[in-house]
């Protein structure tokens, strides 16, 4: 907000005392100047009257021309003290509007700051956020990999069971081919004994407890 010089509004009223002032000046100069001139011009007369009337044009000349200084000097000092009313009043309220406009600043300052830190604490709790979520994503990434890892190796594990179950498979076909030829029961027991202990140790661990 822009405003106005204090002494903007004093100074348009100066022009006007000064023409006054020099007026009055002038007046009492004017004054003393005819009372000098008719002592100087009666004091050559030697004549009482002259010289009484001089003294007293004189005196009176004096004296109006003190009242007039000293009602000037007086209304100098009352304008001058009138202008530093006025400036001190201006100044109130120039510092005034300067002191709402400082605390409308700083209002709006803090709350642009206030803005800002929500901001930054938002983006803070954001950027949390995704390394949280980053986080979990890489364990869970982990832990699938890990299940992929067991599944490979239990597979790994069911094809060589196969592979062993197929071989004894092979054999006990091979065994069952070399029994045909039995015909006793006691030999064909040993046959089914002899079977059953081949499949059973090659069952898992699991289906042997059962």
């Amino acid at each position: 907000m822009a405003t106005s010089s204090p002494s903007g509004t004093a100074a348009t009223a100066r022009p006007s005392r000064r023409r006054q002032r020099s007026v009055r000046v002038t007046v009492a100069v004017s004054l003393l100047a005819l009372a000098t001139v008719a002592v100087v011009l009666a004091v050559p007369t030697q004549s009482p009257v002259w010289l009484t009337f001089s003294s007293v044009f004189a005196l009176a000349c004096g004296w109006a021309a003190a009242r007039i200084v000293y009602t000037e000097l007086a209304q100098s000092r009352r304008d001058n003290a009138r202008d530093k009313a006025q400036q001190a009043q201006a100044y109130r309220t120039m510092f005034a509007e300067r002191a709402t406009e400082h605390a409308e600043f700083t209002t709006a300052m803090t709350d642009r700051m206030k803005r800002a830190d929500a901001e930054v604490a938002e983006l803070q709790d954001s950027f949390v956020t995704a390394q949280r979520r980053a986080a979990e994503a890489e364990s869970r990434v982990k832990r699938e990999a890990q299940r992929a890892a067991a599944a490979d190796s239990l597979v790994a594990q069911l094809e060589q069971r196969v592979q062993e179950l197929e071989i004894r498979k092979a054999e006990q076909t091979d065994q069952l081919a070399s029994w045909e030829g039995f015909e006793t029961v006691v030999d064909l027991m040993a046959w089914e004994e002899k079977v059953g202990a081949i499949t059973k140790a090659a069952l898992p661990p699991e289906a042997r407890e059962a």
